[in-house]
């Protein structure tokens, strides 16, 4: 999040109180006006051909590329089955083809529940608490985690400490938008 405070490094007050567990995190836009409506249109309109566009942009937002798996976050079954896909796979997949590191599903989704957009910032912790597992593919792997957006950065910690749990050797995290 914008910080115009001095801290240690780029870190905005959240992270200096409850750091993420990655060693980098990146967004390339700001979750607002044209780019809002785009992510919109990828994760609710099955406008799929964005992700090959979006992928380019997740790679310049790359600060290096030292990774042996690319790994979306994952959605539910039931709620990628409604849906028909998860978008955040789609990125991975597309930003693999174009980085030549394989995208891999080394996390999966236990539980469904509430969408984390319908809620307040403190109950999307908990929303999202033990709600992901590694898989013991995982050890040792550098690990590149995509998402479309990340509001409050709830869904990417989890989603890290689940492959941290399974010992994976790095963890770094990109998104196409931050929301702020």
């Amino acid at each position: 999040m914008p910080w115009s405070g001095e801290t240690d490094g780029d870190l905005c007050f959240d992270c200096m109180v409850d750091p993420l567990p990655l060693d980098w995190c990146e967004a390339w836009g700001r979750y607002s006006g044209t780019l809002e409506r785009v992510l919109h249109a990828l994760k609710f309109e099955r406008h799929d051909f964005l992700a090959e566009p979006l992928a380019a942009v997740l790679q310049e937002t790359l600060r290096d590329a030292g990774f042996d798996a690319i790994v979306p976050v994952p959605m539910h079954w039931l709620r990628e089955r409604r849906r028909g896909y998860n978008q955040a796979e789609l990125l991975a997949r597309a930003l693999s083809r174009r980085i030549g590191v394989p995208t891999q599903l080394l996390l999966r989704k236990r539980r469904g529940g509430v969408a984390q957009s319908s809620l307040a910032r403190d109950a999307r912790a908990r929303n999202v608490r033990d709600a992901f597992k590694a898989t013991p593919k995982a050890k040792g792997k550098r690990v590149l985690i995509v998402d479309d957006i990340c509001t409050t950065g709830e869904t990417l910690r989890a989603c890290a400490r689940a492959l941290v749990r399974e010992e994976a050797a790095r963890v770094c995290a990109v998104a196409i938008a931050k929301a702020t």
